[in-house]
C-alpha cells in the first residue's frame, strides 16, 4: 500500500472512530442525567406540593382578619339599614330610629374637598419628580415616603394648630386641609409610578415633532398613565374616607351642615361617638354607620381597580 492511500486511511478512521467515542459518551451523560432527574421527580414533586401548601395556608392568614372584620361587621350592622337610616339625623342618646344622613353629607362634603386639595397638588409634584434630577427631587421623594408612614392623629394635630387654634373655630375646610395631607403623598408616588409606564420614546416623539411641552405632557404622559393616576387617586380617597383621627382634631361637630366652613359631621365621627356610647340604640348606630363605611371603601377599590383595566383595554 501506497503512503499515500496509509494516510488517507488512517485520516478517515481516526476520526471516525473519534466521533463514534464522543456520541456514545453523550448518550451515557443524558442516561445518566435522565436517571438522575427520575429518581429526583419524587421528592421534587413532594417539595413543590409542599411550597403549594404553605403558600395556601399564607394566603388563608392573611384573609382571615379581612373575612373576619367584614363578616362581624355585616352581622352586627346590616340590621341596623332602613331608609329612616339614611334620610334621618341621629336621635337623642338613647333613643331607636335615628340615622346618618348628616354624617353621610358631611364625609361627602369633607373627602370631596380634601380631593380637590390633594390631587391637583399631588399630580403636578409628580410630573416635577418625572422631569427633574437631583438634591430637590430626592428630598420631595423622602419627604412623601416620611408622610406616608406618620401617624394619622399627627396630622390631625397639626392641622389643628394651623386652621383651628389660630380661629378658635372648627370646620369641615380644616378637616379636609387635615386628609388632603394625608392624601397628598399616596398619590405623589402613585402618579410618579404611573408616568414612569410612560415609554421615554413617545415623549421624545412629541418633543422631536416640535410640540410644545405642555401639549405632550396632556396628550401624551397624562393620557398613557391615566390608568394608574385613577387608581392611585381613588386608592388616596379610600383611606381618607375613613379615617377618625384628624377629624376629632378639626371638624367637632355632629351637625346637619353643608356650609364648609362651619363644623360638619362625618361617618368616622359618629362610629367614634355612638360606638362608645352606653345605649345599645347608639351602638346599633354605629355598627350601621361602620357596615356603610366598610361597604363605601370597598366599592371604591373595586372601582379603582375596574376603571385601571377598562382604560388600559382602551389603551391597547
Amino acid at each position: 500500500m501506497s503512503p499515500v492511500a496509509t494516510t488517507t486511511g488512517l485520516g478517515t478512521g481516526s476520526p471516525g472512530d473519534g466521533g463514534a467515542g464522543l456520541g456514545e459518551g453523550a448518550a451515557r451523560r443524558r442516561e445518566l442525567i435522565l436517571a438522575q432527574s427520575k429518581r429526583s421527580l419524587g421528592r421534587r414533586h413532594l417539595a413543590g406540593r409542599v411550597a403549594v401548601a404553605l403558600c395556601m395556608v399564607a394566603v388563608a392568614i392573611s384573609l382571615a382578619p379581612l373575612v373576619a372584620l367584614v363578616a362581624y361587621t355585616t352581622s352586627r350592622g346590616v340590621h341596623a339599614l332602613s331608609v329612616d337610616f339614611f334620610t334621618k339625623i341621629p336621635t337623642p342618646a338613647g333613643i331607636a330610629g335615628g340615622g346618618i344622613s348628616n354624617a353621610i353629607v358631611g364625609s361627602l362634603i369633607i373627602v370631596g374637598l380634601a380631593a380637590v386639595m390633594a390631587v391637583p397638588v399631588g399630580i403636578a409634584t409628580a410630573l416635577f419628580l418625572l422631569e427633574r434630577r437631583g438634591r430637590i427631587a430626592g428630598t420631595i421623594r423622602f419627604t412623601a415616603d416620611v408622610l406616608t408612614g406618620v401617624p394619622s392623629i399627627a396630622l390631625g394635630i397639626f392641622a389643628y394648630t394651623v386652621l383651628v387654634e389660630p380661629f378658635a373655630h372648627f370646620s369641615a375646610i380644616a378637616g379636609s386641609f387635615a386628609l388632603a395631607v394625608l392624601m397628598l403623598p399616596v398619590i405623589i408616588r402613585s402618579s410618579e409610578a404611573a408616568m414612569r409606564n410612560v415609554p421615554r420614546s413617545e415623549w421624545e416623539a412629541g418633543l422631536a415633532l416640535g410640540v410644545r411641552r405642555g401639549r405632550v405632557v396632556r396628550s401624551i404622559v397624562l393620557r398613557g398613565a391615566l390608568p394608574g393616576l385613577v387608581t392611585g387617586n381613588l386608592l388616596a380617597v379610600a383611606r381618607a374616607v375613613g379615617e377618625t383621627a384628624p377629624l376629632l382634631f378639626t371638624t367637632g361637630s355632629q351637625l346637619f351642615n353643608l356650609n364648609p366652613a362651619q363644623p360638619t359631621a362625618a361617618v368616622p365621627l359618629t362610629i367614634f361617638s355612638l360606638g362608645t356610647s352606653p345605649f345599645p340604640a347608639d351602638q346599633q348606630t354605629a355598627w350601621g354607620a361602620a357596615f356603610v363605611l366598610l361597604v363605601f371603601v370597598l366599592v371604591l377599590s373595586i372601582v379603582a381597580r375596574l376603571v385601571a383595566g377598562r382604560l388600559n383595554r382602551q389603551a391597547r
